[in-house]
């Protein structure tokens, strides 16, 4: 009964969202409000539809209801409750109706925030919200249903998948379930797809309300960039924090020693970032200079298209990935979604170009405002080569016949160097001046950080023993550290010069232009995230060798030591190899590592988990290869030395405490007035963020 309520739900959920989506069309058409008052009631009834149909799974799950086809498949008795709840999300039918839900509930709280002050692009945020949230409850109902039942039709042992049963049929129960791919039975499985799931529904926020600023013919004012601009930093926050998550379960589960390995899905993850991320910076010429209108309604556009590619990429099978989903029939229904949507949405731009005309020309092409136009051409140039080494796959098997397999070289010499051109931008834009900029002195401004980052590059890569060619990416990072910490510098020393100590000068400072600062840390936090990528391209270390118990291998200053090897039955039943060993420096015993095998009969597969020793210089990451004798054979290890990894999930709380800063709302009449701090003795005029 339990799954009938929640197909009934999302059933009444679907037909709510085809009312919604033609009773506010209509309504903001003819303008009549009744009609967009009963859709916008209708959205947040969706929303609770969808709430009662997300609880029964939950539900069902938790009691193993095996009855139900998608819980037999993904669940099994062993399991613990947090990986049962897990499997919400860890197959397709179930993870499209969580998606679904996540999408209504942003759709939701829209209709529940600032409701008059966005009346009149209500109408048409509400049709273009709905009809893509409807999309997706409609394929969770008619092609991948989370409640269909299993079914034993007479004369026959042949299961059904149904939710409607075959005449005469028996409802049938699994005994024990298939159980979640071992793959999945991770810790970090809780929170990994559910933050990059909140990114990629959260978008089409930002989306509907360019669509219904063009629609509307609104797309002048820039009301709609106001109002949408903490709704992306809301999706793009969640998105970024589903990349690092996702790389730290690669880098726990699949022990091939990194955390990112341009795989398709992966890459489909990072293409909405990249776009959503060059869609915050234009959003800032936009509002300050009313320029680049064009451009910030076009980045959103890819972004909430680069969103649906992404599902289609992981949904459709169309291509092979260890996190994507096996092939099924709804490669075509998205496929065709995308396309309609993608197309109307070019035709409705082009139809609306006049609207996006800019208020302002460019006065300069050493100004501000130029540079972050070079950085919007260099984000999209970067989407462009991942996006072209994701589908070339595709194409090469389309034109050819074979499938062409685009591997990580490729993506490292298109990818890096535009990655680097970022990192430069990075550190010059903040020090060039709105409108036109005197080379001169931009020059001055340039001249400290460009030295002092030469002599800790260079110094930096003596240490580390570096090829030549990691110099400059060393300089390129030092650089953009010291062109941000400048800013901040800047800002505190212009309220100490004014009477307050350095920690109250800081919080201040961050907190009277909250969305000025928190994007330096942002800014901070992806140069902290690189550091990662820079260690595994030029620094990375590995060694591999069969070792009897009590030998050791070395590795960049370390020993790692083969000390016992034991065989067990885990708690969900898998077969567990482990493994103890010992790293040491200069004798010293420094941490026992378990790396180790597990096997799942029941699926054939076996996962391998690595360990490691992690310190801020790098990790020493251990794998279990292979065995030979549970008493004194030899066991195979492979061991890397990955430098500065931790720099990586560290920039990750630093990413977060970043975006929440400056989502953070501002207090009304302190974010843009200048002030002195003492009247009584006179002193530079502050601004907000505390510069002189």
């Amino acid at each position: 009964m339990i799954a009938e309520i929640g197909f009934v739900a999302l059933s009444a959920a679907f037909v709510l969202a085809v009312y919604a989506t033609a009773s506010s069309a209509w309504g903001g058409y003819h303008e009549r409000p009744a009609w967009v008052q009963s859709a916008r009631s209708a959205v947040l009834l969706i929303a609770g539809l969808l709430t009662v149909a997300v609880g029964t799974l939950v539900y069902s799950l938790q009691q193993s209801d095996f009855s139900i086809a998608y819980i037999a498949e993904n669940t099994d008795l062993a399991m613990p409750s947090y990986l049962r709840l897990t499997a919400l999300w860890g197959g397709q039918a179930g993870s499209l109706l969580f998606w679904a839900w996540l999408m209504s509930c942003f759709v939701a709280a829209v209709m529940l925030g600032k409701w008059e002050q966005d009346r009149d692009l209500m109408p048409y945020f509400i049709t273009v919200a709905t009809l893509t949230t409807g999309f997706f409850i409609g394929v969770t109902v008619f092609i991948s249903n989370p409640f269909a039942r299993l079914w034993l039709p007479p004369g026959t042992d042949q299961l059904t998948v149904a939710f409607f049963p075959p005449a005469g049929a028996m409802l049938y129960s699994v005994p024990d379930g298939n159980g979640l791919n071992p793959l999945l039975r991770h810790f970090g499985m809780i929170f990994h797809p559910p933050t990059t799931y909140l990114g990629f529904t959260g978008f089409v926020v930002p989306y509907a309300f360019a669509m219904s600023a063009l629609i509307s013919g609104r797309a002048r004012d820039d009301q709609w960039i106001r109002t949408s601009r903490r709704w992306t930093l809301v999706a793009w926050g969640f998105l970024s924090v589903g990349l690092l998550l996702g790389g730290r379960w690669a880098y726990d589960v699949l022990g091939w020693g990194g955390f990112w390995g341009w795989d398709p899905v992966e890459n489909a993850m990072l293409l909405p970032w990249l776009t959503g991320t060059a869609f915050l910076h234009s959003v800032m010429i936009t509002e300050r200079r009313g320029m680049l209108k064009l451009w910030s309604v076009l980045l959103i556009v890819l972004t909430y298209s680069l969103a649906l590619f992404g599902t289609f990429i992981t949904r459709s099978g169309v291509i092979s990935s260890v996190h994507a989903f096996g092939k099924t029939a709804l490669g075509p229904a998205f496929f065709i979604f995308i396309g309609i949507t993608f197309l109307g949405t070019m035709a409705l731009m082009i139809k609306r170009l006049d609207l996006m005309k800019s208020d302002h020309e460019m006065e300069s092409f050493l100004s501000r405002e130029a540079a972050f136009l070079l950085q919007n051409v260099v984000f999209l140039a970067i989407t462009f080569v991942v996006f072209l080494g994701t589908v070339f796959p595709l194409i090469s098997e389309m034109v050819t016949g074979d499938k062409v397999t685009v591997g990580p070289p490729y993506f490292k010499a298109t990818a890096g160097p535009l990655f680097g051109v970022l990192l430069l931008l990075m550190g010059v834009a903040p020090m060039i001046a709105w409108r036109k900029q005197v080379a001169a002195r931009l020059g001055n401004r340039l001249m400290a950080p460009v030295l002092v980052s030469a002599v800790v590059a260079v110094f930096w890569g003596y240490t580390y023993e570096s090829p030549w060619v990691a110099y400059p990416v060393l300089w390129l990072v030092v650089f953009a550290t010291l062109a941000v910490l400048m800013e901040f510098w800047k800002g505190i020393s212009a309220r100490m010069s004014q009477g307050e100590n350095p920690v109250a000068a800081f919080t201040t400072l961050v907190s009277l232009n909250r969305r000025r600062y928190g994007g330096y840390f942002v800014h901070l936090a992806v140069i902290m995230i690189g550091l990662g990528f820079i260690g595994e391209a030029f620094f990375m270390k590995q060694t591999q060798g069969t070792l009897a118990q009590g030998e050791s291998l070395q590795i960049a200053g370390y020993a790692v030591r083969f000390d016992t090897l034991r065989q067990y039955i885990g708690a969900d039943g898998r077969q567990v190899t482990e493994a103890d060993t010992s790293v040491l420096r200069d004798g010293e015993l420094l941490a026992t590592l378990q790396p180790r095998q597990d096997f799942f009969s029941e699926h054939g597969q076996r996962v391998t988990a690595p360990d490691a020793y992690a310190t801020l210089g790098g990790d020493v990451y251990v794998i279990l290869i292979g065995w030979e004798d549970i008493g004194m054979g030899g066991s195979t290890f492979k061991v890397y030395y990955n430098p500065m990894i931790t720099w990586t999930w560290l920039g990750s709380f630093v990413l977060l405490a970043g975006t929440l800063v400056a989502m953070w709302p501002q207090r009304a009449g302190r974010s843009h007035r200048s002030y002195v701090l003492n009247p009584v003795t006179p002193g530079p005029k502050l601004d907000a963020g505390g510069a002189a």
